[in-house]
């Protein structure tokens, strides 16, 4: 059920975390690759989870497989099909245009504008301070402490200082947030209510800010008793943040800080206690509303350059429509360009009736390419932006919607990679439904295909590196893995999945794919079982 259909939920999350201790674990040296397998499967932290594997030579030719055929949850694992679609269909360097636009039929004169303001979103995901392109950490260059930190809402300001540049003085009408390139879906089926309070959960939009989040920095006070303090990025008001609740604890009590929110809501509150030895605690808020907001903000950036705005900040939504049953609709086929050849995707103005031979453009900025952005979705799995991938495949072959971006998917998997159309079924793009179902043997047969393509070694530059980088960086840290493993990583409630390309002993590249259902609540048990079990197909083969 979507968030917006239940809104006398409360969202609470604890902030607490936990550590969990290392201890020695066995190899299974010497055994072949199905006992030991078998064996790790097998012990008692993880013999109740549903486990499925199946590895592959490049060619396809099977290695090892084990429940191969049954469906699970592939959490992010996910991302690989849209991320590879996307590659395939929009390409490596396509890009996108965020504009400024007047409102029809009203012209500028003498420095007035009669009119709205619209800011027109045409899903570009990195209006925000990431630094681009991804950097592996041994690659970042030393921060410089005392180096201020990058505004988040840069990108909105070079528009303010476009339109600024035009002689634009005053405005009497609105200024406009502008998302009507995708149909109003902030959240995709079955996306749980507890997901929607923070980033990893932010709203898709096609006008998306800061990545449809706001960084909250909470700290304890001065002595035991004071009220936690906090800051926001960026510092702009939004949401109403109610701290009353939330108190300085006694040195090393730790941080037990909840945070919680009605759906669609902009009232927060903060309540528990902080440690006043404790490091302050960072927090990202999703953002109920991101075309509202991106209107608010840039209304506040348009009059700190002189500019007087009469009417105030408003969204411009373009509402879904019923478009049927997902799982029978979603089944239909859409025609592909030929193998090759891109997408030809709608650019310039949103489908919202704008049109540029009666709207005056007053700034535009161009996006990050596809791959650039592509590198930052699958290292630190970006669900935001795979949603954005999602969406704008369904715009470059239907109305724009999840339904019909996963309608693209579902063809070019079925079609062009062979995959078997009853091994998987997705709700969206990033993996974070509940509903989102696929075999191992389709993310195999996925990363088989995608092997022989032209546009592979972009797509597996993008891949998590074993101890190197992304979600991978703490994982296979050592000797012979390190470097050896490109792998797109899952992680959702009781699911885990890792899936993708591995170097072997023998000097072979193998296909693989690990998933993990079902296990023990809020353990990493599995997590080691599933690296262990990477290491055992690296180690036979």
């Amino acid at each position: 059920m979507s968030l917006r259909f239940v809104p006398a939920l409360l969202l609470s999350v604890s902030i607490a975390s936990a550590c969990a201790q290392t201890q020695a674990l066995p190899t299974y040296d010497g055994l072949p690759l199905a006992e030991r397998v078998q064996r790790i499967t097998s012990e008692p932290n993880v013999v109740r989870a549903h486990w499925g594997v199946r590895v592959t030579k490049l060619d396809g030719t099977p290695v090892f497989t084990m429940n191969d055929v049954q469906l699970f949850q592939p959490a992010s694992n996910a991302k690989l099909f849209t991320t590879a679609t996307a590659m395939a269909l929009l390409g490596a360097d396509t890009t996108f245009e965020t504009r400024v636009i007047a409102s029809p039929l009203k012209p500028i004169h003498e420095g007035s504008l009669d009119g709205d303001l619209e800011l027109v979103g045409d899903g570009d995901p990195n209006l925000s301070g990431t630094t681009l392109p991804y950097l592996s950490p041994a690659q970042r260059p030393k921060l410089d402490p005392n180096a201020p930190p990058v505004d988040p809402l840069r990108y909105l300001a070079q528009l303010a200082d476009k339109v600024a540049a035009t002689g634009l003085k005053h405005i009497a009408g609105n200024i406009v947030g502008d998302d009507t390139l995708f149909p109003y879906e902030p959240y995709p089926e079955d996306w749980s209510i507890d997901d929607a309070v923070w980033g990893y959960g932010a709203p898709v939009s096609a006008l998306t800010i800061n990545d449809n989040l706001i960084n909250i920095k909470l700290k304890p006070g001065a002595k035991v008793g004071d009220p936690v303090t906090y800051e926001l990025s960026p510092a702009m008001p939004w949401y109403s943040i109610d701290t009353v609740d939330a108190k300085t604890g006694e040195a090393k009590s730790g941080s037990h800080l909840a945070i919680e929110r009605m759906p669609d809501s902009r009232s927060v509150r903060i309540y528990g206690t902080i440690a006043i030895d404790s490091e302050p605690d960072n927090e990202e808020l999703a953002i109920n509303d991101p075309a509202d907001y991106a209107a608010t903000a840039f209304k506040m950036l348009l009059e700190q350059r002189g500019i007087k705005v009469d009417g105030k900040p408003v969204s411009k939504h373009r509402l879904p429509q019923n478009e049927g049953s997902f799982t029978v609709e979603a089944r239909k086929p859409v025609t592909l360009p030929a193998a090759g050849e891109l997408a030809h995707r709608p650019t310039g103005l949103a489908p919202s009736g704008a049109d540029p031979t009666i709207h005056a453009t007053l700034a535009s900025l161009t996006s990050q390419t596809v791959a650039t952005d592509m590198m930052l979705t699958n290292k630190i799995s970006q669900n935001l932006h795979a949603e954005i991938f999602l969406h704008q495949l369904g715009a470059a072959f239907g109305n724009g919607s999840t339904l019909s971006g996963a309608r693209v998917v579902r063809t070019f998997v079925t079609q062009r990679a062979g995959v078997d159309p009853e091994d998987f079924i997705f709700f969206d793009g990033s993996g974070l439904s509940g509903h989102d179902l696929v075999t191992p043997r389709a993310i195999t047969s996925l990363l088989q295909y995608a092997a022989t393509q032209p546009w592979f070694a972009t797509w597996k530059a993008t891949l998590p590196v074993g101890g190197e980088d992304g979600t991978l960086r703490a994982r296979f840290p050592g000797a012979p893995m390190k470097d050896h493993v490109f792998a797109k990583t899952g992680t959702l409630s009781e699911a885990r999945a890792l899936s993708g390309y591995i170097d072997c002993a023998s000097g072979q590249t193998l296909i693989f794919s690990v998933i993990v259902n079902a296990h023990t609540p809020r353990t990493s048990d599995d997590m080691k079982a599933m690296d262990r079990i990477v290491s055992a197909i690296a180690a036979t083969n």
